[in-house]
């Protein structure tokens, strides 16, 4: 009787541990997953600011013969490298999408990329901030 409540103890003891991992895998899942839904929406804005800046630096003569205090020179730079910010969070996020594993068990593999997609969301909030700071007059 002894050896079979041990192994039933056992068993159970074995099964929770499983559950356990599959647990953690899964918060960690569903947090990276939040954090990336959270982060995803805002590619529809960068990819709209970066018409508008091109729209800007298209009409960068008309735009200086309104304001005249416009340094077109300084514009065109600071709006080239706000571009550039947006397009590399765009793809960021792209490249991040396309090697990301759903289907992965590995608790490391989550809690890497849940640091990654952490990481991802302070670029994104700092490039639209940069984003609203700079395109807020035109």
């Amino acid at each position: 009787m002894n050896k079979i409540a041990f192994m039933a103890i056992a068993s159970l003891a074995i099964a929770a541990c499983g559950t356990t991992g599959t647990n953690n895998v899964k918060v960690l899942q569903d947090s990276t997953i939040k954090i990336h839904d959270e982060i995803m929406p805002q590619i529809a804005h960068f990819d709209r600011d970066a018409v508008k800046i091109d729209s800007i630096l298209n009409n960068l003569k008309t735009l200086k013969a309104a304001k005249a205090d416009l340094d077109t020179t300084t514009t065109k730079k600071e709006l080239g490298i706000l571009k550039a910010n947006l397009e590399s969070a765009t793809d960021h996020m792209m490249d991040w999408m396309k090697a990301y594993k759903p289907d992965s068990t590995d608790i490391k593999y989550f809690e890497v990329e849940l640091q990654k997609v952490s990481d991802m969301k302070k670029i994104f909030d700092t490039v639209s901030k940069e984003s609203q700071d700079k395109l807020k007059n035109f």
